[in-house]
């Protein structure tokens, strides 16, 4: 059994947790997933299974995109909902909720648009020392992080039910959002930070991942479903094959003589193509059946098998 299984995450529990899960339901060994979801968060988890966990490199740095809740009204010390509100929250903010209105989100948000360098949040499974960040936060030690570059494509408000901004009974406002970001972007940290550029407290009330890569919640499926398609001995319904898995690299169809070499690992020689150095190829036999993934060198003209699947 090779391939990914693209899950719809349920609140409450940890990527960890989702692994173990699907790794009991299909009777696999060798589980994997391409990006951490927060336990409090939903939505698309991307598993590999079997020799598809090596193609893993390949995924992790793929776009993200999120639907997300940001709560006005108060800051935690986590930056989500599963924190503590923080006391300077209330005593720093310089606006009231009243008097934010639509130009004033919209202004904010542009300003996070494009590239943007984003600090990791203490509450988070970094390392630095060769510690994790939430390890020493629990321990009430803060530390210097240097900040990352990422990229907000998308950072814009959802109406619902007509509204921009959900009053709460607490006197707190809700907005929803949409996001896409590159790999390695903290929603939580972009709600805090919007919350600052606004001059309120503001943290994440809500996330979902609505797509990983090229892979969309309108295809995964929660690990109940998955229980059931294992039960009816319809699995197959549900495993994405190692090439479609990849179907974002360029692809390069290989004779007979290349698929041994490739299988041996020899490098792949080519003619002119439009490829840059460092580009990732996916590498199939006359059936379309992934190979490996090679990482093209333009200098060389060639092809350098990197990871093999075939035996």
């Amino acid at each position: 059994m090779n391939g990914a299984l693209i899950i719809d995450k349920a609140a409450g529990l940890t990527s960890h947790d989702v692994v173990a899960r699907v790794r009991k339901i299909v009777g696999a060994r060798r589980v994997g997933h391409t990006g951490t979801l927060d336990p409090f968060a939903t939505g698309v988890l991307v598993a590999l299974v079997g020799k598809a966990t090596r193609l893993m490199q390949f995924l992790i740095l793929n776009e993200k995109e999120y639907e997300a809740v940001i709560r006005l009204g108060y800051a935690t010390n986590t930056g989500d909902l599963t924190g503590a509100p923080r006391q300077e929250a209330f005593t720093t903010e310089t606006r009231r909720l009243s008097e934010i209105h639509r130009e004033d989100l919209e202004v904010a948000m542009s300003s996070f648009r494009g590239e943007i360098d984003q600090t990791p949040p203490m509450y988070s499974a970094k390392k630095i020392g060769g510690q994790k960040l939430y390890e020493l936060a629990r321990r009430g030690e803060v530390i210097e992080r240097e900040p990352v570059r990422i990229t907000i494509k998308a950072f814009e408000a959802i109406e619902r039910d007509g509204e921009l901004l959900k009053e709460n009974d607490d006197g707190t406002r809700d907005l929803a959002v949409r996001v896409v970001c590159s790999a390695g972007t903290y929603v939580r940290t972009l709600a805090e930070d919007f919350g600052k550029r606004l001059g309120l407290g503001a943290h994440l009330a809500e996330l979902r991942r609505t797509r990983a890569g090229c892979f969309k919640i309108a295809d995964a499926k929660t690990l109940e479903q998955l229980s059931e398609l294992v039960e009816s001995g319809l699995l197959s319904q549900a495993l994405i094959s190692p090439d479609a898995t990849m179907a974002h690299l360029p692809v390069l169809d290989l004779n007979t003589h290349d698929v041994r070499r490739t299988m041996n690992g020899l490098n792949v020689q080519l003619e002119q193509t439009s490829w840059a150095t460092g580009q990732a190829v996916r590498l199939r036999d006359s059936s379309g059946d992934l190979i490996a993934v090679g990482i093209y060198d333009d200098a060389l003209k060639l092809v350098h098998p990197q990871v093999v699947l075939a035996n």
